[in-house]
């Protein structure tokens, strides 16, 4: 565990850890080592029909739906691998009809034969070097309500949602297909944390950077068969348990580790695998002639994810415009604009339309409203100005 840094004294004489990591210390490689070289068997997962490489997988065809006892300790031993343990884990058999997939594959292609006019942004790879379905989830449904209905009907699926994140989750999914020759992926963590610049991260309290991974689940069904060669999900098991893990990863001696040590699993259409989203984890290279390698990428949020009162933030822009922009004015876009600007505006860019709000060049989040409210102080904006940026914002997030 990494060591803390301390600030001063209690009442009681002990160090006071900071409540923040720091963008310029060195997270220690050999902490992460020892958390990333622990080794787990079966039988530290009784419930799963193999552990090969440190990951479980599930064969669900050997339990029953009307079983909910066996349900129950699937669904404890889910929540400890994610959690307590290596943080991944596969589930065979997920979707037995392949007719089913080989259908909604039928729906995937239609949409990116429609959208083929449009260049898509990606978190990692150059636009069109794959083919991305943002909000396959949306336009599945409306495209073709049969086989959505169908797909999304899965009580296994739900039962895995629930096994880490209780009731009343939120899914969305992206579609994504990997050419032959497709590039692998640098080593990263996801949403929410991962998809913010280290700058960002470290402004967030230490614990926020174990509890938000508390918040997301990751997974992909396999849309097609997923041999090595093709390049399916490369994972370092166990190092979601590294604490200053968002901070590290960008790291190049991190980077390094990741690459020497990564564990992957074929998959066959329709199996399942499922992750904690602070697991360092990259997508392979396709090194197939022939494989188009097809996922439908799944992230499903917590119900906690969400604030108490709706608050409009439109309506207190287009008031207090011209207090802000006299704020500034008189002070600068010093502290306290960016304390107003804070408390007016809506600082997470999530959720958006990423067909029309694609990741900023060299980000990977488009621009918040505090973002173009900080934009619209520094450029001299108008009230009107201010107010019709926000609402072409929110028109462009709308699914």
């Amino acid at each position: 565990m990494a060591s803390f840094a301390t600030n001063g004294l209690n009442g009681n004489g002990k160090s006071i850890p900071t409540r923040v990591f720091s963008a310029d210390e060195q997270p220690s490689l050999k902490d992460f080592a020892a958390l990333c070289e622990q080794q787990i068997s079966k039988q530290n997962y009784p419930l799963s029909s193999s552990v090969e490489k440190n990951i479980p997988s599930y064969d669900l065809l050997s339990f029953s739906l009307d079983d909910q006892v066996s349900i129950n300790r699937l669904q404890d031993e889910w929540n400890d691998v994610l959690l307590r343990g290596p943080g991944v884990f596969v589930v065979k058999h997920l979707y037995t009809s392949k007719s089913l997939i080989e259908r909604v594959n039928e729906v995937y292609n239609r949409i990116i034969a429609a959208e083929a006019s449009s260049a898509k942004g990606d978190h990692f790879a150059a636009s069109s070097a794959n083919s991305r379905i943002w909000n396959s989830f949306s336009k599945h449904g409306l495209a073709d309500p049969s086989t959505f209905a169908e797909y999304y009907s899965n009580p296994w699926l739900a039962h895995i949602c629930a096994s880490w994140l209780g009731p009343a989750y939120r899914i969305t999914t992206q579609v994504n297909i990997v050419r032959p020759g497709g590039a692998p992926q640098v080593a990263h963590r996801d949403y929410h944390l991962g998809f913010q610049t280290t700058e960002s991260v470290v402004a967030f309290p230490r614990a926020m950077h174990v509890a938000s991974q508390l918040l997301t689940l990751q997974g992909a069904v396999a849309h097609s068969d997923m041999p090595l060669a093709s390049g399916p999900t490369r994972f370092l098991p166990f190092s979601q348990q590294f604490p200053p893990g968002f901070v590290a990863y960008r790291r190049p001696e991190f980077v390094e580790y990741f690459n020497g040590r990564w564990a992957s699993l074929p998959l066959e259409t329709g199996d399942g695998v499922f992750f904690n989203p602070a697991l360092f984890h990259a997508a392979g290279e396709n090194q197939t002639t022939d494989v188009q390698r097809s996922a439908n990428l799944i992230q499903v949020s917590s119900a906690f994810g969400k604030p108490m009162e709706t608050v409009d933030s439109l309506p207190l822009v287009e008031k207090c415009w011209d207090e802000m922009v006299n704020l500034v004015k008189e002070k600068g876009l010093g502290e306290e604009a960016k304390a107003l600007v804070a408390a007016v505006g809506e600082g997470y860019p999530f959720p958006t339309n990423l067909d029309r709000r694609p990741p900023a060049p060299g980000g990977m989040a488009p621009e918040s409203e505090q973002d173009l409210l900080l934009r619209g102080l520094t450029e001299g904006w108008s009230a009107a100005k201010a107010v019709g940026e926000l609402k072409q914002m929110r028109e462009d997030s709308r699914a």
